[in-house]
């Protein structure tokens, strides 16, 4: 009989989908496999919009230890037998429903695909989003996330060490929430999801099963149900324990790091539950799986066989153990406490079969549950988009001189650029004594446990650029992200992205990620900054309306000698500040999506340029410079532009700054204008000797082709002096620090 559109509602199928599977089955499926394949074609499982342009990103380099999408995260080699395991996902949906548990269990979905691989989980960061600050939901869900990620890593004992918060009208109601993990591991003991050895045993460790987060993946992050209403759909939100998941990671970093041997796979059930542990594995193992559901262990009472295989209940593993270790690896998972329950053995089919009580409740064929329809869509550019461009922003009146100092205090006061102590404090970033940059500067920096190596990694991504240009907009998201990584001495080698985008059924929002997907491979390509893992979090829209196409770029970059950073804070008085890249007369252009023309002028239009090549040429430039021991200090220019960016290099140095007393060109441009590719260093005072840093630094900059601009100096005095900017240190101090307390 065939199904109504009630029940592929539920899972999220279009009747064109449903006829397709019955097709490939040659027959319609029960409950049980509609629920699971519902789940694996969903958009968060099977990446039906978005597949066919991922394929699009570079994936591959010399460092690369992993293929996109083979494993829960990307491998990349750091040398002496070593890597670094890195992914960002997204809890969009569900931190919407419940801001706490949506969050608390992004945190724990990623960091569990981190020590999936083998890995130790090192460093977490963030990546948020929400509507208005002074809107009563948004705040509400604002410090709800702020504090499911700081309750849950914490509890972790990793430490969270950077991020960014950003806020803007378009995340009304529909915040995003991305979660980056990063972990370390000897190459030669990675593990990888998958499931073979026929006979070999499929064990389930943790947590209890209940009836939470059903529907997850196919209800909450696969669809737009504009009737929805957020109580009814809480059950869908997976509630988490951070103190069991703490020994399942201290457990299956001892599985791995000491009894690799003993396993032939791992593997995290988070999106679909044992649906897609169990399939994703034999899928990537080339075999299949018998499954009894009665052993699975249950935490309520009367679940159904549809329950059990799509309950997305937190702090749950499956190990596929070799069939002559399976004691073993019981034993050591009850040391640690932990319940350990067989629930199936692999076969050599290629079909997962799931009994109870032996009867036969699903059988379905890997191949086609891991082999959704793929839609490769024609977009259509976004109406608003010609006029938006279009615009120009030196048809509006200049800033007055007597208006700039005021206008840097509000910049500073502005909830995008505003200090976001009140939200790391809340973050324990010192845990395990790794951490040698905190947040609070361009990227944080970590050392690589056991070396004397350090890695730098970094949150990005400037929606209000990609809404105004998708491509170019993506191809800044990239190079931001590098330029943070470089500001701290670190050479960028690899990206894990996550694209926050509305309904891809919509032509327009088809368009934008499309674009900006183009974008993001064009930075990678030119950058050497391979993708190596990703997610992709589609239909974040509320009332009809999407959120701003946000990319979320997290970048890796690594550093030989860690003792050797540079941070943004000025080192202190009688250092010379020097401008790499584009110099103080800039175009009316650079105002184009800037924070400025938004708080000045109301306006988010026009759109400033990048060029990759001097990106490129710029980072080799610092990185040279720093190999040579010229800098002292490092710090990116972007929201706010060159006097923003001075002042919070003033304001985390705790020292002043004498610059220019004429700047030439608009003004408003010349201070808050955001072009590309610019990177503030300090050097000591007496290079300006014949001979010295300076010229040398003019020399590099010359042979690549990268203008070097002295700006100033850094004074004991507490005072910021910048054309016609006159301020104190501690004004620009209370109103950097006068927003957030979360």
């Amino acid at each position: 009989m065939p199904v109504d559109q009630a029940a592929l509602d539920a899972v999220a199928l279009s009747r064109d989908e449903y006829d397709l599977l019955v097709q490939r089955l040659g027959r319609e499926p029960n409950e049980v496999e509609l629920g699971m394949f519902g789940s694996l074609w969903s958009e968060h499982c099977g990446y039906k919009n978005s597949k066919p342009l991922l394929r699009l990103l570079p994936s591959s380099g010399p460092r690369v230890l992993t293929a996109v999408g083979a494993e829960n995260a990307g491998a990349i080699d750091i040398g002496d037998g070593r890597c670094v395991v890195m992914k960002v996902e997204s809890h969009n949906h569900p931190s919407a429903i419940e801001p706490y548990q949506g969050a608390a269990t992004g945190v724990g979905g990623i960091v569990r695909d981190i020590f999936a691989m083998g890995a130790y989980p090192i460093a977490i960061l963030d990546s948020l989003r929400f509507g208005p600050i002074d809107n009563p939901q948004d705040r509400y869900l604002f410090h709800g996330v702020v504090a499911g990620i700081g309750g849950y890593g914490n509890c972790l004992g990793i430490p969270t060490v950077g991020g960014e918060v950003f806020f803007a009208e378009p995340y009304a109601g529909t915040p995003l929430v991305n979660a980056m993990c990063v972990g370390v591991a000897e190459t030669a003991k990675l593990l990888s999801a998958r499931a073979q050895g026929e006979g070999n045993v499929l064990l389930l460790v943790g947590a209890d099963t209940g009836r939470d987060g059903i529907h997850g993946a196919s209800g909450l992050a696969s669809r737009t149900d504009p009737e929805a209403r957020f109580e009814e759909m809480r059950p869908a939100v997976q509630v988490g324990n951070p103190f069991l998941e703490k020994l399942l990671m201290e457990a299956c970093y001892e599985l791995a790091s000491q009894h690799r041997d003993w396993v032939v796979g791992l593997q995290d059930l988070g999106a679909a539950g044992l649906t897609s542990s169990v399939v994703e594995c034999c899928a990537k193992g080339g075999s299949g799986a018998i499954l009894d559901l009665e052993k699975v262990p249950r935490r309520e009472q009367g679940m159904t066989p549809y329950e059990v295989m799509l309950s997305e209940s937190q702090e749950r593993m499956l190990v596929i153990a070799k069939k002559e270790h399976v004691a073993d690896v019981t034993a050591l998972f009850e040391r640690w406490e932990l319940h350990c329950a067989a629930i199936g053995v692999v076969t050599s089919g290629n079909e997962v079969v799931v009994r109870e009580h032996g009867v036969e409740v699903a059988r379905v064929p890997v191949d086609i549950a891991t082999d959704p329809p793929q839609y490769r869509r024609q977009g259509v550019r976004p109406a608003e988009l010609a006029e938006l461009n279009a615009f120009d922003p030196g048809t509006l009146p200049d800033l007055a001189s007597d208006r700039a100092a005021e206008t840097l205090l509000r910049l500073l006061a502005r909830p995008n650029i505003a200090s976001k102590r009140g939200v790391f404090r809340q973050y324990d970033h010192q845990v395990l004594a790794n951490t040698v940059v905190p947040p609070g500067g361009d990227a944080a920096v970590l050392r690589v446990p056991g070396t004397g190596r350090g890695i730098a990694v970094k949150t990005d991504g400037n929606a209000r650029l990609v809404y105004l240009d998708p491509y170019t907009g993506g191809a800044i998201a990239v190079a931001e992200a590098a330029r943070n990584v470089v500001c701290t001495g670190a050479l960028p080698v690899a990206v894990t992205d996550c694209l926050n985008f509305g309904n891809p059924e919509r032509p327009d929002v088809y368009y934008t990620l499309e674009h900006a997907i183009r974008g993001i491979a064009e930075a990678c390509l030119q950058l050497e900054t391979p993708v190596v893992s990703g997610n992709v979090s589609l239909y974040n829209e509320a009332g009809g309306r999407p959120v701003y196409p946000t990319p979320v770029i997290g970048m890796l970059g690594l550093l030989d000698d860690v003792a050797r950073h540079l941070r943004a804070a000025f080192p202190g008085p009688g250092c010379q500040v020097v401008l790499l890249g584009a110099g103080l007369e800039q175009p009316a252009s650079t105002l184009g999506g800037s924070e400025y023309l938004e708080a000045e002028h109301g306006r988010v239009a026009g759109m400033p340029a990048i060029d990759l090549a001097l990106e490129k040429r710029l980072h080799q430039l610092v990185l040279q410079a720093h190999a040579e021991g010229l800098l002292l200090s490092a710090h990116d220019c972007s929201e706010g532009g060159l006097a923003v960016a001075l002042a919070e290099s003033c304001i985390l140095g705790g020292c002043g700054f004498v610059g220019p007393a004429e700047l030439p060109g608009r003004l408003d441009a010349a201070l808050f204008g955001e072009a590309q590719s610019r990177i503030i260093v300090t050097i000591p005072a007496d290079t300006y000797r014949q001979g010295g840093g300076l010229a040398r630094l003019r020399d590099l900059g010359a042979a690549l082709g990268v203008p070097v601009t002295p700006l100033g100096r850094t004074t004991p005095e507490p005072r910021f002096r910048l054309g016609p900017i006159e301020a104190e240190i501690d004004a620009l101090r209370a109103a950097y620090e006068s927003l957030i307390d979360a």
